[in-house]
């Protein structure tokens, strides 16, 4: 397993959720600290230039761990379920430039929010209808180009559809794609799944990354949460992919990324030497 962290552009709005802002600073203090690369939240591929992406990464010798598109919603306004077919295939066209640059860089393109949700006019069944059709056209376009997309369970305060990981399963079996996985975040999960390692260990099959936050949202160390809990969950679920550190930048941003780094990345050499 390796570790990453969540990062943005300097003009990112605040509501973009990440640790650090200004890609090439970010990509340095990453590596510095521990990190093995950074999951790049981004509104559209136009946000990074892919040749200078391309250097930062070499000098650093750190990776993409994912892309993330929690702006495509918070700042965009655009998501799977939406009741107008232009503005859904606004979606399908922003996506086919995100996967287009993850070909390059991670191979991971995560739907958060963008999945899209329940609107008082719909029934749940539409929206479920939409979000398959239009998952089924963007995991189609991904397939072409080797990239996987990762949906992630958010909790019932944030969204109201696809909560924990037995919904996304459930949905995952509907859309009927090979590429397309579930991306878990054990802050949501700590909130909706009765157990953390034990649906982890569940959901096996379709864990394609990970997400990890402490309970409060704040740097793992900082809360409640069992991250040995956690770490069991992936060893009976043999995960080996990419976890990344996504926190309120509290009390600041390197405050709290140093501590992530140093809370996860002891527990991840332990994991990596049991499942080797």
């Amino acid at each position: 397993m390796k570790l990453s962290v969540a990062v943005a552009g300097k003009e990112a709005p605040p509501s973009a959720f990440v640790v650090w802002r200004g890609f090439e600073e970010s990509i340095s203090k990453a590596a510095d600290l521990g990190y093995h690369g950074i999951e790049l939240a981004l509104k559209s591929a136009e946000d990074i230039d892919p040749d200078k992406l391309s250097s930062w990464l070499a000098k650093h010798n750190i990776e993409v761990s994912c892309i993330s598109t929690g702006q495509v919603f918070a700042s965009l306004g655009l998501y799977f379920t939406h009741p107008e077919p232009s503005m859904r295939r606004k979606v399908i066209n922003l996506f086919d430039g995100l996967i287009h640059l993850a070909k390059d860089f991670g191979q991971l393109v995560n739907v958060g929010r963008t999945r899209g949700f329940i609107a008082e006019n719909q029934s749940r069944h539409e929206a479920e209808n939409l979000f398959i059709d239009t998952s089924r056209q963007i995991c189609d376009m991904a397939g072409e180009k080797g990239v996987s997309i990762i949906i992630e369970p958010v909790n019932r305060y944030e969204i109201n559809f696809v909560n924990n990981l037995d919904e996304g399963a459930d949905l995952l079996a509907k859309v009927e794609r090979d590429n397309l996985g579930l991306m878990p975040d054990v802050f949501h999960m700590n909130i909706e799944d009765a157990q953390i390692g034990g649906s982890l260990a569940k959901h096996a099959n379709l864990v394609k990354y990970i997400h990890f936050a402490d309970s409060n949202r704040w740097a793992p160390g900082w809360g409640h949460l069992d991250f040995e809990d956690v770490f069991e969950g992936l060893r009976q679920a043999k995960y080996d992919g990419w976890s990344a550190i996504e926190i309120l930048p509290e009390p600041d941003p390197d405050s709290a990324a140093r501590k992530a780094a140093e809370t996860i990345l002891p527990m991840i050499e332990r994991y990596n030497k049991m499942v080797a």
